[in-house]
């Protein structure tokens, strides 16, 4: 193998990989970065739907207000699906370069195996012979100098493309990291816009019952609301009779009480939703109207707090803890707990849409998605009710058998440890 000859080899080799990668990574840089582009005009929209809709919340309740935000959170899922749908064609074209990259890589090494075999055949042919052998094979000194050189040329290049080898296999295996990593989240891509779309068709529901119902009128929008709140307040004192016998009788399903609570305005856990307003505090709130038996919960504080992102948001764990209870009933639609492990503070979630599939006794960390943010049970419009607990049980209201939990005791005022 003359060295020249193969000098010129590896050159052209490196060239066109060189080449080919550059000329296909400049083509998917190019079209990410329009993707980029599109999404980020998306995002501008979709919060610009989301002012529409906070600012509407901000008013009294009336029918038309109700629909603007009913029409706004429709675009604002069309936006968000929209998004959803750009996000999974640059994780395709991620994939395909990085599809690209092991190929290439692959290939590298390869070539690299082989080039490293045929140095070390030259170098064992070059050991086999003597020195009065190559002496007398070269025609001058000149000549045996030259071969010397060369020989020593060979052992150095060898050992480079040993270490280029081993680059080239660490950077194959972070490259196949990172392909799994995407797969994975495009598979959270398309999960994610399946329950867009979900969102999107109870939405547009949604506003044509509530049209059905009232028939456009505000007059019978507001006899609805009336109806509600007296049912909601009817549904509330009877819970409150009903809570005092669990009490009494300690017949619960599942019982947690924390101990030795950290200082209040400790910063033990994050919010439960990304771009949240809260739509009502803890405690006696002018909605809650206290110690008034008409009040919406029967004359009783608010024992959580309630905030709107949009119908459909993610609802994320507030910390790392265990889902120790879920279901749904008339009064929280669907609902789920979380037990945090270092206090033994109990989280619960209700109102949801929907839940992500997990089992009770599943281990959840923080800002993971737990559910969706909805309108289920007794509630007048799309949000997340969060309540924290340092006393928590559950039990089974006997005249439907549905799971409830402790709406009067045991709550604490969340703002103290967000």
């Amino acid at each position: 193998m003359h060295l020249n000859s193969f000098k010129f080899l590896i050159v052209i080799f490196i060239f066109s990989f060189l080449f080919f990668h550059f000329a296909y990574a400049q083509s998917d840089s190019q079209r990410i970065d329009q993707l980029r582009q599109q999404i980020e005009a998306l995002e501008k929209e979709a919060e610009q739907y989301r002012s529409n809709i906070a600012g509407e919340q901000a008013k009294a309740k009336s029918l038309k207000g109700e629909i603007t935000i009913l029409e706004n959170q429709i675009k604002r899922l069309q936006t968000q699906i929209n998004i959803t749908s750009k996000n999974i064609n640059k994780t395709g074209i991620e994939i395909e370069g990085l599809q690209g990259n092991i190929f290439d890589t692959q290939q590298k090494i390869n070539y690299k195996r082989d080039t490293i075999g045929r140095l070390i055949l030259a170098l064992y042919k070059q050991d086999q012979e003597s020195l009065v052998e190559i002496l007398i094979k070269n025609q001058n000194l000149s000549d045996f100098l030259r071969q010397n050189q060369y020989n020593t040329t060979v052992s150095a290049t060898l050992f480079d493309i040993v270490d280029q080898l081993k680059d080239e296999k660490e950077s194959l295996e972070e490259t196949k990291i990172n392909f799994e990593n995407k797969k994975q989240e495009l598979e959270s891509l398309n999960q994610k816009q399946k329950q867009q779309n979900n969102s999107l068709g109870q939405t547009k529901t949604g506003k044509n019952t509530l049209l059905a119902q009232t028939k456009g009128q505000e007059a019978q929008y507001q006899k609805m609301l009336n109806e509600v709140e007296q049912k909601k307040s009817l549904f509330f004192t009877e819970l409150k009779e009903l809570e005092t016998k669990i009490i009494q009788g300690g017949l619960y399903i599942l019982h947690v009480k924390a101990e030795n609570l950290p200082p209040k305005k400790t910063k033990l856990f994050q919010w439960p939703e990304d771009d949240y307003r809260i739509t009502q505090g803890y405690g006696c709130t002018a909605y809650a109207r206290c110690n008034r038996s008409r009040g919406p919960y029967g004359g009783a504080p608010h024992n959580g707090l309630d905030m709107a992102s949009g119908y459909g948001s993610p609802i994320q764990a507030i910390g790392d803890g265990e889902i120790i209870a879920n279901g749904k009933n008339d009064g929280w639609g669907n609902w789920i707990a979380i037990k945090h492990l270092s206090y033994n503070l109990v989280s619960l979630y209700g109102h949801l849409s929907a839940f992500e599939f997990l089992r009770v006794g599943t281990l959840v960390k923080t800002g993971q998605t737990i559910g969706y943010e909805g309108d289920t049970g007794n509630a007048t419009g799309s949000h997340v009710h969060l309540s924290l607990y340092k006393e928590f049980f559950t039990y089974l209201k006997e005249n439907n058998g549905q799971l409830y939990f402790n709406y009067f005791e045991g709550s604490i005022n969340p703002l103290d440890y967000l």
